[in-house]
């Protein structure tokens, strides 16, 4: 069984220790391929230098909602030359953050509508970051045609009318370690909904890890847990979901096979 991580933040410094060990081992477990997913100018270089050091691991160039801050117009221009860098597959991840009060819901609406027309110009799917935001989130990617450009919306946090909308725009849904969770019945019930040829498997590691291991550090050696449970959303067998989500990932990233690595 082969298993492909849609989305993973393995420049965190939760990997300091034993980095290079663990990305060596996931190939080796199934893991065949990772996205490293960028949020911060800081982060879109540490994923390039991984990158390269990684066979099996493709980048994103994006800035987290709750990083815009600082951004200029300059960044912008640096972000486009590293969209066209080997293995980056996406620009991500951009959209809104209303969980906390800063940036400014209008200082966070101006980046994330910047890097939705990087990704046009470059052509690449965007990886979406919406929490507590939905509305204004739909509201910015229907104002600028995002169903033109495609993508996934990550971490999906809302219900079935909301997945209606990302999914009727041609968008993926990704899930991760919160279906596993007791008060996961709002996910269960999207993962239930959504069709499975528009599903990624992720684990936004070292974050949100599934149980039983919930409340220690995440990674992609726990996607098998995560396919598990949306296998029995889903009636059908784990391996069904590896196959099938690996294979939709590889489109929404939009890899060759004949020449990935």
């Amino acid at each position: 069984m082969k298993i492909f991580e849609s989305h993973a933040h393995y420049e965190d410094k939760a990997f300091s220790k034993d980095r290079e060990a663990l990305l060596w081992s996931l190939p080796q477990k199934g893991i065949e391929r990772v996205v490293n997913v960028s949020s911060s100018l800081e982060t879109i270089r540490k994923t390039m230098k991984l990158i390269s050091q990684y066979p099996f691991l493709y980048g994103t160039v994006g800035v987290h909602p709750c990083d815009t801050e600082p951004l200029s117009d300059k960044d912008m221009v640096w972000m486009q030359e590293q969209c066209a860098k080997p293995r980056i597959v996406a620009v991500g991840e951009i959209g809104l953050d209303y969980y906390w009060d800063t940036p400014a819901r209008s200082v966070q609406k101006k980046w994330f509508e910047e890097q939705l027309e990087l990704a046009r110009r470059v052509s690449l799917p965007v990886v979406i970051h919406s929490r507590d935001a939905a509305a204004d989130t739909l509201a910015v990617m229907k104002d600028h045609h995002a169903a033109d450009i495609g993508g996934v919306v990550h971490c999906f946090s809302y219900g079935i009318e909301m997945a209606r909308e990302f999914l009727n725009m041609g968008f993926y849904i990704g899930i991760g370690g919160v279906i596993t969770f007791k008060n996961a019945k709002k996910l269960k019930e999207v993962a239930a909904y959504a069709p499975l040829d528009r599903i990624l498997l992720e684990t936004d590691c070292p974050y949100l890890t599934p149980v039983p291991y919930r409340g220690e550090r995440n990674s992609s050696l726990n996607l098998p847990l995560i396919a598990e449970q949306l296998a029995a959303v889903k009636g059908v067998t784990v391996e069904e979901i590896a196959d099938i989500t690996y294979k939709n990932a590889m489109n929404m990233y939009r890899i060759n096979a004949a020449n990935a690595f």
